[in-house]
């Protein structure tokens, strides 16, 4: 981590919404809103990696009590300033391994954050900090992208996501590892600027024992929060797991 706040310090806090609009629009917005409002029902819902609140304060919004963890505090000033910020309560601390008082119907992690765990322990701690805080029967809601291995040719280790006048965005992958990072480089005013964020792959039959070992079991999984079939073309997957054991 390059301070307390991780990746996700001032600089990046101050431009994240603006950065991550097209994810921000109701049409990305109230189809994950509307599973999550269906599973916390009259419980509690608990984000991991709760950010500035994009999915915490329309949910909040729908009579949910929502508490996130997040571990920039940059972040977090950035959602209490909202709207509706005071309704969402935050811890600052680490997803994998912070706890919050009471218990929960639903815990859900968005937009590829699992991966901000750059290990595998780490990723199989956060499934069992989840399932601790899972009343029996709760759920945890995990939507993230299939590694884009397909794309890569031989001795290629790089995967473009946008390439513009002024931005190029690009991942890197280590195979061997599942390491990856997601490269940013940035040209204003005729200066240029580069940032890097290391993440870790992780696959959906992975994910799917990292929940049995936290006594959780897969109930569905889709292409997105629309409910579309997962399938090999599928690019990224929202998959729900239920909790079945203390």
């Amino acid at each position: 981590m390059i301070d307390d706040d991780g990746y996700f310090g001032e600089s990046v806090a101050a431009t994240y919404d603006e950065s991550s609009a097209g994810m921000s629009t109701p049409d990305a917005v109230e189809p994950a809103v509307d599973v999550l409002a269906g599973l916390a029902g009259e419980g509690r819902a608990l984000e991991l990696g709760v950010g500035t609140g994009r999915i915490a304060l329309p949910l909040a919004g729908r009579g949910v009590e929502v508490h996130g963890i997040e571990l920039s505090r940059a972040m977090a000033d950035r959602l209490r300033a909202k709207p509706g910020g005071e309704a969402v309560g935050v811890t600052i601390g680490d997803f994998a391994t912070a706890r919050v008082p009471g218990t929960f119907s639903v815990g859900y992690l968005v937009y590829n954050t699992i991966m901000n765990l750059t290990t595998q322990d780490a990723q199989v701690d956060c499934f069992r900090n989840v399932a601790a805080h899972l009343a029996h029967g709760g759920t945890f809601v995990v939507e993230v992208m299939i590694p884009q291995l397909r794309k890569l040719p031989p001795g290629q280790n790089a995967v473009p996501f946008h390439v513009g006048e002024n931005r190029l965005g690009f991942d890197t992958y280590d195979v061997a590892t599942q390491a990856m990072a997601s490269n940013h480089v940035r040209v204003e005013d005729g200066r240029g600027s580069f940032r890097t964020i290391p993440f870790r792959y992780v696959w959906p039959a992975e994910l799917d024992l990292m929940a049995r070992l936290a006594g959780m079991r897969l109930r569905d999984r889709w292409e997105d929060w629309s409910g579309a079939p997962f399938t090999n073309e599928s690019e990224s997957h929202v998959s729900v797991w239920e909790k079945v054991a203390d």
